[in-house]
């Protein structure tokens, strides 16, 4: 459980930085800010040196937050001697992405790129905006090397294992039709080839950026070690998608770790994150940030817990596949437009259920089954 000795009263929240919006509770969560939302491209201030404003996604995310902090010394100078921002997540590298980028810049010096996970829509433009700032970028080693792997591995097939594996799943000769054709290395389609080098973040690091000192939480289960900072003093966390308001980030199955437990890895870092303080502004990837860190924290456990108790009698029926367990994991349909998203958050959940002692697995003709144990 969290530890209530790092219990602190809530800074004040600046209500000018409202902009006249009226706060809004629901679940359990405050929105400061209400229902705002700045355009792309535009900077609103959301604390003393650090600015929000969105970029565009064409999924059905529509969008990713980004921030653009103030990176000064004590006399009001960068590195430089003339007072630039540091940027944190970068979006999409897509034209229209990179010309919100140049909105929201507006020709300010940028003196460093920070990058929580390495996800398309986090690291995307980090390569373009280091290159064209001469600026180094910083991300966890392991996020790095992913995005530095996934940037380089273009095929004209998928990998024999990520067919083996949706086959696994319980995926059809025509719902792996569309995947074969499509070759693979989408993810380069989108990123902008990262540096060759990075600073790297490792958990407890503390960095000075500006007038504020960020220390690194590192969570894992959306990815292995995805960065978080958070300014206790200041009483601010830059979450990523590690802690999201409205959504629960997709934990999934990966290719590199395919006996590995994700969704273990993701309530070990529930638990972690409650030792941070209640009073933190929560500053999201995708939604408006909030407050309300442990309620936001129990709610993503219980509904994880919730849904393995559901998977758990699902499966003690009878034996199913990946795929017969959509509508009772999600209760909702699943589309082809989910269909990779569902069965790598199914196989995560199922594989839990296998690493805890609550179901076996049994292979027939290259299909997955589960029963409970």
């Amino acid at each position: 459980m969290w530890n209530k000795d790092r219990m602190t009263t809530r800074p004040s929240f600046d209500q000018s930085l409202t902009d006249g919006h009226e706060a809004i509770s629901a679940r359990g969560l405050t929105y400061p800010l209400g229902k705002y939302k700045p355009d792309y491209g535009v900077v609103h201030q959301v604390a003393d040196g650090v600015g929000w404003t969105r970029l565009p996604i064409p999924d059905f995310l529509n969008h990713i937050n980004v921030w653009i902090l103030d990176d000064e010394d004590d006399d009001g100078a960068g590195e430089g001697g003339d007072g630039g921002v540091a940027i944190v997540d970068t979006g999409l590298h897509l034209p229209d992405t990179r010309a919100a980028w140049e909105r929201a810049l507006g020709g300010r010096r940028v003196t460093r790129v920070f990058v929580t996970h390495f996800h398309p829509d986090h690291v995307g433009n980090a390569g373009w905006l280091c290159e064209t700032h001469a600026v180094p970028l910083w991300m966890n080693r392991t996020e790095w090397l992913f995005a530095r792997l996934l940037t380089a591995d273009v095929r004209d097939s998928p990998p024999a294992a990520a067919i083996a594996q949706n086959v696994a799943a319980g995926w059809t000769p025509d719902q792996l039709a569309p995947m074969m054709a499509e070759g693979w290395g989408r993810f380069a389609s989108v990123v902008s080839p990262p540096p060759m080098g990075h600073v790297s973040m490792r958990d407890g690091d503390t960095i000075r950026i500006g007038k504020r000192d960020w220390t690194v939480w590192l969570g894992s289960g959306h990815t292995p070690e995805h960065v978080c900072l958070v300014d206790e003093v200041g009483g601010l966390m830059i979450a990523g998608d590690q802690i999201l308001p409205k959504i629960t980030s997709n934990v999934s199955i990966s290719l590199s770790e395919p006996e590995g437990d994700p969704l273990g890895d993701w309530l070990g870092s529930i638990e972690k994150f409650r030792a941070l303080p209640d009073h933190l502004l929560v500053l999201p990837a995708h939604g408006e940030p909030f407050y309300g860190l442990h309620a936001r924290l129990d709610r993503l456990e219980a509904g994880h817990r919730e849904g393995l108790k559901r998977l758990h009698a699902h499966i003690a029926v009878e034996p199913r596949r990946a795929v017969d367990c959509f509508g009772m994991l999600f209760r909702r349909a699943i589309d082809d437009s989910l269909l990779g998203l569902a069965t790598g958050e199914a196989l995560a959940h199922l594989r839990h259920l296998e690493v805890t002692g609550l179901a076996s697995r049994e292979v027939r003709d290259g299909v997955w089954y589960y029963s409970a144990t």
